[in-house]
């Protein structure tokens, strides 16, 4: 992996993204310089606590994200609950009410796709722990762009549905621990 090609990195999760998140986000340091943009499955009908949550947690600034916001560094984002997130090529990012895929607004799979539009071989997309294959065909749009694809080892996961779709839909993915995952994160961060 070479941290001076990586400019952003989106990450998915689902059933047990709190404490697979909790062992991740709270390690970048204040200094952090890419962006991380997240998709956590979330009900349409619950407040998103995500953002709170993870701010008070985090050393790097976490927000949820907003229509037409520039992608900045240091920043964490998350979707929005009940729209889909998507990075314009122009490094915004876009809201989108579009139909649900894969029963999930917000869906890993939109956000990765577009963001391997947006950044192709200069982004690390990353499956958490869940309990179906969103993010899977995402994670595949990735890798083919020429980005790092990189997955929670299902073994560990609270649920492995989501990580096993993912290595079965990628075959140069690395199978990480937790621990692993947020390792390659900071060197990807030059940290």
């Amino acid at each position: 992996m070479s941290a001076a090609r990586i400019e952003a990195i989106v990450i998915g999760a689902s059933a047990g993204a709190v404490e697979a998140l909790s062992a991740i986000l709270p390690r970048l340091p204040a200094d952090y310089q890419l962006p991380v943009i997240v998709v956590v499955h979330v009900p349409a009908d619950r407040r998103n606590v995500m953002a709170p949550l993870f701010q008070s947690k985090c050393r790097v600034a976490v927000r949820e994200a907003e229509d037409k916001e520039l992608v900045v560094g240091g920043t964490v984002y998350f979707a929005p609950p009940d729209y889909h997130l998507l990075v314009e090529v122009d490094r915004t990012l876009s809201l989108s009410a579009d139909e649900p895929v894969l029963y999930s607004r917000p869906s890993i799979d939109v956000l990765f796709e577009s963001a391997a539009e947006a950044y192709g071989p200069a982004l690390a997309g990353v499956v958490l722990t869940g309990a179906n294959q969103d993010g899977a065909r995402g994670l595949a749009a990735v890798e083919a762009a020429g980005g790092i694809a990189l997955v929670e080892d299902p073994a560990s996961a609270c649920s492995s549905a989501m990580p096993l779709a993912a290595l079965n839909e990628c075959r140069a993915a690395r199978a990480l621990s937790i621990d692993a995952i947020a390792h390659c994160l900071l060197d990807l961060g030059g940290v």
